[in-house]
């Protein structure tokens, strides 16, 4: 609903400039535009909240009762309820209810989960827990992409993030499997053309590369990680001037790779403790990126590459200061050059821009 706003404001004022709809005409659509949004959020998120607390209930009611039901009861009792939410969903889905029908999909993978603990126990079954959290996730992908429900998908991501984090730790290494779940459910994200799903893969995936680090080589291979957030940036910047059409999958691209890399530098500067040196020259390339990252951000108009710069930026000046708080007079030089050369760059940033604007305003003439 939030996108839809966004879409429609961006529709709105071409609308107006085309003079297809007048100004009193748009008011008027935004003011029901945002009375919907007010109202059908706030009772499709109290119907989501309402979903898993009615299968909590029923999962502690079928749990508290447990032993004292026969095993043919039992059985009944979870399949009657998984089914029933799964029939209430599609009843409110044909009445126009959406949020409500995703609540009740959420309700009815909340029991099937629940189920799965309470079938292993019953029948004393042994085994990998993080399995049982896997076929969670499998149930919870087949309802999203049967169902075609969104908030179910990213109930699935969510399991098999987790699962690939339980394995990775239990392990102690490199969770490679990971990979083949999180590829089946983004490819279901795309399918279904949910781009909050694209940006809750992007952050599964992210994660997964920033760990790389700490797993392989000994955990030194941040270098390896730094490279590859510099490699996902470049694509992001080549796909933007090839596919100019495609403005949000690169945008969300670069992002993610800016913060593949900072994480990496980071690592490389405050976790492995380098000489002063090579922390200098890390701590100036650092920077160096997250400027030129806020460049970037303005000329493309990616405002997540701004706000990430100017937060990166922030972050890596305190973490600077507290590195070297030892060293009073190197972190007062440090500051200073960096301080001259932001202001170098801030000047230079204004001289172009007032030479570019008398062009770009006779060219509008």
């Amino acid at each position: 609903m939030w996108s839809y706003r966004k879409r429609i404001d961006r529709d709105l004022v071409r609308w107006r400039e085309a003079g297809w709809i007048t100004p009193e005409g748009e008011a008027a659509i935004r003011v029901d535009v945002e009375k919907g949004i007010r109202t059908l959020g706030l009772a499709n998120a109290l119907a989501i909240l309402s979903a898993v607390l009615i299968g909590f209930a029923v999962m502690s009611f079928v749990a508290s009762n447990w032993q004292e039901m026969p095993r043919i009861l039992r059985m009944g009792l979870l399949l009657a309820s998984l089914w029933t939410s799964y029939a209430l969903a599609g009843l409110l889905a044909r009445r126009g209810m959406e949020g409500f029908a995703h609540a009740a999909v959420l309700m009815g993978i909340g029991i099937f989960g629940g189920s799965i603990m309470l079938i292993s126990q019953m029948y004393h079954m042994d085994g990998n827990p993080a399995d049982a959290v896997l076929l969670w996730a499998a149930g919870a992908f087949v309802a999203g992409v049967g169902l075609r429900s969104n908030p179910a998908l990213a109930l699935a991501m969510i399991l098999v993030t987790y699962w690939g984090i339980a394995e990775a730790l239990r392990l102690d290494t490199v969770f490679w499997p990971f990979l083949v779940p999180w590829a089946i459910v983004s490819a279901a994200f795309y399918w279904q053309r949910w781009r909050p799903g694209l940006h809750l893969s992007g952050i599964a995936l992210t994660g997964f590369i920033v760990s790389l680090g700490y797993r392989l080589n000994g955990g030194d291979a941040h270098g390896l990680v730094t490279a590859a957030g510099l490699g996902v940036m470049a694509a992001a910047i080549a796909g933007e001037r090839l596919k100019p059409e495609l403005p949000a999958l690169w945008s969300g691209t670069f992002n993610y790779g800016l913060v593949i890399t900072m994480a990496g530098l980071w690592a490389l500067q405050f976790y492995k403790s380098p000489e002063l040196d090579v922390f200098t020259l890390l701590a100036v390339l650092a920077m160096a990126l997250l400027i030129a990252s806020i460049f970037w951000g303005l000329q493309s108009g990616n405002s997540g590459a701004l706000w990430l710069g100017y937060i990166g930026f922030s972050v890596e000046i305190l973490a600077i200061y507290v590195k070297t708080i030892g060293t009073l007079l190197n972190t007062s030089l440090f500051f200073l050059v960096a301080g001259l050369i932001v202001s170098a760059l801030a000047a230079l940033a204004y001289r172009i821009h007032s030479r570019a604007e008398p062009q770009l305003q006779g060219g509008a003439s």
